[in-house]
């Protein structure tokens, strides 16, 4: 964090958060760039760049999960299986019709899992086997 801070205080904040409009009184909901905004109040920051973008609560928590796998480096297996299980969740709650690329007609329908799979670079088996760890107790998970 520290060296965040020191790059803010330096260049700015370069790659603006994402964020989604929240509630009426004006305020918004981060999605992307939790750790941006807090070296930015770190280095004295009161503003800073940012995307505001229409999204329902699923496709938000998709691309924050998409945005911190992506981002941080070294994740702990337990921190990647409870990002895939949320992402998981997330899609088979999503409402609507099917995208044309999912279309019985054109071939199999993508299944959550392999989507999932598909974007991270994982086998959907080992999608499942992340996601079981999140069912460990917790001194295990620990």
């Amino acid at each position: 964090m520290q060296e965040m801070v020191n790059s803010v205080q330096h260049n700015g904040v370069l790659t603006p958060i994402i964020v989604r409009p929240g509630t009426e009184d004006g305020q918004f909901e981060i999605i992307s760039g939790h750790n941006r905004v807090e070296a930015a109040r770190l280095a004295g920051l009161t503003e800073i760049p940012a995307i505001i973008r229409e999204m329902d609560n699923e496709t938000a928590i998709v691309a924050m999960v998409d945005s911190n796998l992506r981002q941080r480096d070294k994740l702990l297996p337990s921190e990647k299986a409870f990002a895939y299980k949320m992402k998981l969740e997330a899609i088979k709650r999503s409402a609507g019709r099917p995208a044309t690329n999912n279309s019985s007609q054109l071939g199999t329908n993508y299944r959550s899992d392999e989507l999932i799979a598909e974007q991270a670079g994982e086998s959907r088996n080992q999608i499942h086997r992340f996601i079981r760890l999140t069912e460990l107790i917790p001194p295990l998970l620990e």
